[in-house]
């Protein structure tokens, strides 16, 4: 359902900032101003520039709802359009939980860079050394993939999600009969061997799901606990992300939540227009790669650390933007994107039925932001183009 004439909100706290009354909502500041009126205007302006592109995004994905979440130093804002939740109409709020999709790859890309800079695997590591047997027939050889192909999406590997059944059932008409079905990652990756790869390993880039889902397989075999696990211990508890877990095969989500819309799911296929909840569903069909619940503020907090070097050693750090076997389209976990103000961006998006979810920042994490829209996907990519210009892109 679009967004419609709701007005966005703006909220943000902390004390001694400034409130101003704006015709969107509030904004709120921290530091003291003193008279400094030339620098409240040009904050309110850049205030003024994200609520118009959040509204404008949940206007382009025909969202219930949408928000945004932006920080620099200590600086933060968090802008709202729309609802949470249809029918009792509230905004989303700063602390909702959401799915975050394929955002979960890049939790998993560091614990694995994490254990390459221990010494536990090295990325030359072909998959069958540490899953024998399972990556074989119809033109695959584990012995020919490496974990660093898995990483940067040069594996191949058919992706699961493309299977149409498996589509179908987790995605399409047949989510609501399926719905609470359980997968393993292993039947996963079987639905992905059903077809022919893309290409021999190494020859080329295709972004595929079940690299993930082998990594999250290679974390449980070298750690010998559930990849979710390994996450939690070395990232999600150490920085603190109280909104952040991996449900498993649980099917709701923990409060505080909005509700999830999906425009797939709907009878009539996505050109209905019609929009169904979704927010309660099995994620084992997404495992490793992209089954993770967490909040705006959470996710800030994940990728300042990890691009401020806080997760990774320099070497594994710098590995993560190295977009050399790609040719510039995708690093290790992360993706980049040059705006037209010149300013190039580091991140990754994430789809899951009812939520997409995009996170981002400049090298270093200086400037960070995430967003997301409470439908499977962005309709118009330039609506995304305008809100992330609206965050990066200074102007007056």
């Amino acid at each position: 359902m679009p967004v419609g004439g709701m007005r966005p909100r703006l909220l943000a706290g902390m004390a001694g900032a400034l409130c101003a009354a704006l015709a969107a909502g509030c904004v709120v500041v921290p530091g003291p101003y003193g008279g400094a009126d030339a620098v409240a205007k040009r904050q309110m302006a850049r205030t003024d520039r994200l609520t118009a592109a959040v509204e404008r995004l949940a206007d382009a994905a025909r969202a219930p709802g949408a928000a945004a979440y932006t920080r620099e130093g200590g600086r933060a804002r968090f802008a709202t359009a729309g609802v949470a939740d249809r029918r009792s109409a509230r905004p989303i709020g700063r602390a909702d939980r959401f799915r975050a999709g394929s955002v979960t790859k890049v939790f998993v890309a560091t614990v694995v860079l994490q254990l390459r800079a221990e010494g536990v695997l090295r990325l030359s590591d072909p998959v069958e050394k540490h899953l024998p047997g399972l990556v074989r027939g119809r033109g695959y050889d584990g012995t020919r993939v490496t974990l660093r192909q898995l990483l940067t999406h040069t594996s191949g590997l058919f992706d699961y999600v493309r299977d149409p059944r498996l589509a179908e059932e987790s995605f399409g008409r047949g989510f609501r009969k399926h719905r609470f079905d359980t997968r393993s990652p292993r039947e996963l990756v079987r639905a992905a061997l059903r077809h022919r790869p893309y290409f021999a390993p190494g020859s080329g880039y295709r972004y595929s799901n079940t690299d993930y889902i082998l990594l999250g397989l290679v974390v449980e075999r070298v750690t010998g606990r559930p990849y979710a696990r390994a996450v939690e211990d070395r990232i999600i508890r150490p920085l603190g992300l109280s909104g952040t877990s991996f449900p498993g095969t649980r099917h709701g989500l923990p409060r505080p939540h909005g509700r999830a819309y999906s425009a797939a799911a709907a009878p009539g296929g996505s050109g209905s227009g019609a929009l169904v909840d979704v927010t309660e569903l099995n994620p084992s069909t997404a495992g490793a790669a992209g089954e993770m619940v967490s909040t705006l503020g959470d996710l800030d907090r994940f990728l300042r650390a990890l691009l401020r070097g806080e997760l990774l050693p320099g070497p594994e750090l710098r590995r993560m933007t190295d977009t050399s076997v790609t040719h510039g389209r995708y690093g290790y976990g992360l993706f980049p994107e040059r705006l037209p103000c010149g300013v190039t961006v580091w991140g990754h998006n994430g789809s899951i039925s009812g939520s997409y979810v995009r996170i981002t920042a400049t090298a270093g994490g200086r400037r960070v932001l995430g967003y997301r829209v409470n439908t499977d996907e962005v309709g118009d990519p330039g609506a995304e183009r305008r809100l992330l210009s609206a965050a990066f892109c200074r102007r007056g």
